[in-house]
């Protein structure tokens, strides 16, 4: 094909992608038609903008729907109520309007002309009056792209639609503008990345590099929202590896750079970085290997990138050559808890990480199947209900190229997720508590509620965990000879 058969081509698909977005924008009609006529016999334009015009062009466009106009938000108010079965004005200083029908979710915004100080992230807001004006300060060329809800016309100064078609980000003014502007876009660069697998202009990669050390106006709360998306994402690894070799990680997450550990020709081990992110592949395999409707499970994710950052920590160089890492679960775990707290994530994500963290080395003892019953017991109630995640984090971390080893190592968990079912069924490992609760204990011991019953009780656990289930009789006397050798006195 000539030069100009290519171009005519080229100026083909890009008509029929706008006649795509266009009719996935009629998908949502009457809607988008009744707002559009409220708007226009009111005398204002109003344009769907930003990801839901993306979305359209990919043909995922959500029931959240982004618009933005030249009316001014008390007469976005006004245009919305008694329409809308839902306003709100959460976001009003900001010139957005929040509202709601048959379903949808809408957000509908002023046309923005804000300026930046460029010390803190919040914008001296402005209103504009131009969609061009509104889309050249928006973050990436794929985002600044619009439909004319009225006329049901494409907008694209900037060239979104190529960018689109050859699934590159590039922003609309120069990358430093925009990333003096507001930091959080870098880390909505990798968050794209991995999310629609689009890969950064050269110039956003040059400027990403420069400009990292800004993220850190950012506060703790955003970063995390767009590092939880990144991780859910399609193929988090682009993310993460986008964050690592721009140096942006080193401000956000710097335990997954550190891991990146020199190896020397006398004291071989994998690469632990690499490790680290080909166990976050196969633990986003693994997630919906048996249930592809499943959700992506940021608590299991987070835990696969970040199971071995103990080891930078605990790496030893031993005679002959060898290395060891004694303990980096352990060392990790609390380093997990460190960073995902200075993230702000919510104390249940912290505790279940950090916990697969701690617990993902247990499984290594469990050899040709040496445990004991009472190990296997032990196992699942110190795992609880991060049991089927543990069960994958540990499946995931086999990352060893010899074939026979890794078939080895999935043979013997496949044995220890039999024992567990095999037990499990017939003890209630579910439900593993001692055989004499609280009350029997205070009633056999003759003691008040305190410190006393809660001993007693951990005991009795112990004791389960060790021995399985007790009859009555068996567990009273167990009861009674714990209570003579504390002391206690007889338990008669």
């Amino acid at each position: 094909m000539n030069e100009r058969g290519s171009e005519a081509s080229a100026e083909r698909r890009a008509t029929e992608a706008k006649r795509n977005a266009v009719a996935e924008l009629l998908r949502v009609s009457p809607l988008a038609d009744e707002l559009a006529r409220r708007f226009s016999a009111a005398g204002h334009r109003l344009y769907l903008v930003g990801g839901s015009v993306r979305d359209a062009l990919l043909g995922r466009l959500s029931q959240d729907l982004d618009f933005t106009t030249d009316a001014r938000p008390e007469q976005i108010l006004r245009l919305v109520s008694g329409w809308a079965e839902a306003v709100w004005e959460t976001g009003i200083e900001f010139g957005t309007v929040g509202a709601a029908k048959g379903g949808t979710t809408l957000e509908i915004t002023t046309f923005r002309a804000d300026s930046y100080d460029r010390v803190g992230r919040h914008p001296d807001v402005a209103f504009g009056d131009s969609i061009d004006g509104d889309l050249v300060r928006r973050d990436f060329t794929v985002n600044a792209m619009a439909v004319d809800v009225v006329t049901k016309t494409f907008v694209d100064p900037h060239g979104g639609l190529d960018a689109l078609a050859r699934r590159s980000l590039d922003t609309p003014a120069t990358p430093e503008e925009s990333f003096a502007d507001d930091p959080l876009r870098m880390l909505r660069a990798a968050r794209f990345s991995a999310q629609l697998g689009f890969d950064p202009a050269p110039r956003v990669v040059r400027a990403m590099t420069d400009m990292a050390g800004e993220i850190t106006r950012i506060t703790a709360e955003r970063v995390q929202a767009e590092l939880s998306k990144l991780v859910v994402g399609a193929q988090p690894r682009r993310g993460v590896e986008l964050m690592v070799d721009t140096g942006l990680a080193e401000h956000v997450v710097p335990e997954v750079p550190g891991m990146r550990l020199a190896i020397d020709e006398h004291h071989q081990h994998k690469d632990v970085y690499q490790h680290s992110l080909t166990v976050l592949d196969q633990a986003v395999e693994l997630e919906t290997r048996h249930d592809p409707t499943l959700e992506p499970d940021l608590v299991l994710r987070l835990a696969a990138l970040l199971h071995d950052i103990g080891k930078p920590a605990t790496r030893r160089f031993e005679p002959g050559g060898g290395v060891s890492f004694h303990h980096h679960e352990v060392v990790g775990a609390k380093l997990v808890r460190k960073r995902l707290r200075a993230l702000r994530y919510s104390k249940d994500v912290v505790n279940d990480v950090s916990q697969l963290v701690f617990l993902h080395l247990r499984f290594h003892g469990y050899g040709k199947g040496e445990w004991t019953d009472s190990a296997v017991r032990r196992y699942v109630t110190d795992a609880g209900p991060l049991l089927p995640r543990l069960h994958k984090l540990v499946r995931a971390d086999c990352t060893t190229r010899n074939r026979r080893k890794a078939a080895a190592l999935q043979r013997s968990y496949d044995d220890l997720e039999a024992r567990i079912a095999r037990i499990a069924e017939e003890e209630d490992l579910a439900k593993v508590r001692p055989d004499l609760d609280g009350n029997e204990i205070m009633r056999l011991l003759d003691v008040e509620p305190g410190p006393i019953v809660g001993r007693a009780w951990k005991h009795l656990k112990e004791i389960r965990l060790d021995r399985g289930p007790l009859d009555h009789d068996e567990a009273v006397a167990e009861l009674r000879r714990w209570a003579a050798e504390q002391g206690i006195g007889p338990a008669e």
